[in-house]
């Protein structure tokens, strides 16, 4: 098992390195036809892949923190690197998304004349290499917040891209100048609702938040039926990091005979029901709770209700 987790681990890393690459690479082919043909639109481009670099690099970097043995003063290891970069992630998004759209709105009054084959040239091997780049990272990123801010800059740049080859075909066959700030506009709030869904998520974990997909009420109705369970109180259920749950509670059982193969029973069900796969389980005898009536750890509004 911890073979398996390892090789997963290394195998995500690796991924976040060949896309952060790649995107580079790309990034400096663009800017080249960019000052070649004197396009505007192709060092635009460029720039905010290059902003998208900065933003997988970060996606990678937490990968490599996350793989970092705890120590005696960080006892979980740094795996909370992999909730903290998608905030960045999505924070470099939003601006992103809000460059685009005052640029666009700024070249309505004048759209500049832009040589459309270079840019319909530039721009699809940019969809293939975005695709191509986000396939390398699909798999887990529903649950990986990391995974999935990557993810997420990655089909949001082939969208642009796609853009700027409908927009590029537009100009060249039409003549419509005016359809390059039309569609970097309506990309530019693709991006930006996708960005604030991913900066809304990003936030709450690094805030502690109940993981999305689990209802907090329902664990504790669970805790609470289960055999000898008199009360529950104290539950907290947090993200640890990518694919890691947390949940501390205080269990009333008095009577505890069988109390070793209840934890084992009670660990394997939450990790099955609910993926929380680091529980910790105070059982208590009694519901005086003397120990943990104080005022400098307070649980909620209840915390004094045992």
């Amino acid at each position: 098992m911890h073979s398996h987790s390892h090789d997963h681990a290394a195998n995500g890393t690796r991924a976040f390195a060949f896309i952060t690459l790649i995107n580079l690479a790309y990034t400096a082919i663009e800017a080249g036809y960019g000052f070649a043909t004197n396009s505007l639109a192709l060092l635009s481009d460029a720039l905010h892949n290059l902003g998208d670099v900065l933003g997988l690099g970060l996606a990678w970097g937490a990968a490599v923190l996350a793989k970092r043995a705890p120590t005696d003063r960080h006892t979980y290891g740094w795996r909370r690197a992999t909730l903290l970069s998608p905030l960045a992630n999505a924070l470099l998004l939003v601006a992103f998304s809000g460059a685009l759209a005052w640029e666009a709105i700024r070249r309505f009054s004048a759209p500049p004349e832009i040589p459309a084959l270079p840019v319909m040239v530039v721009a699809a091997l940019g969809i293939a290499v975005n695709l191509g780049a986000a396939w390398f990272v699909r798999d887990g990123h529903a649950q990986d917040l990391n995974r999935r801010g990557a993810f997420l800059h990655l089909v949001a740049d082939a969208a642009v891209s796609l853009a700027a080859v409908l927009a590029g075909a537009g100009m060249w066959w039409l003549g419509w100048a005016w359809l390059d700030p039309v569609i970097a506009l309506l990309i530019g709030v693709v991006v930006a609702v996708g960005a604030f869904g991913l900066l809304r998520e990003s936030f709450n974990a690094a805030m502690d938040a109940v993981p999305r997909g689990i209802d907090q009420a329902q664990v504790a109705a669970f805790l609470a039926q289960q055999p000898g369970v008199t009360a529950v109180h104290h539950l907290h259920i947090w993200s640890l990091g990518a694919g890691e749950i947390a949940m501390t509670a205080h269990l009333v059982r008095p009577d505890d005979a069988d109390h070793d193969a209840f934890i084992d029973r009670l660990n394997h069900e939450l990790d099955r029901r609910y993926g929380i796969n680091h529980p910790t389980l105070q059982v208590e005898h009694g519901r005086a709770c003397e120990h943990d009536r104080h005022d400098r750890a307070p649980h909620g509004e209840h915390s004094h209700e045992h």
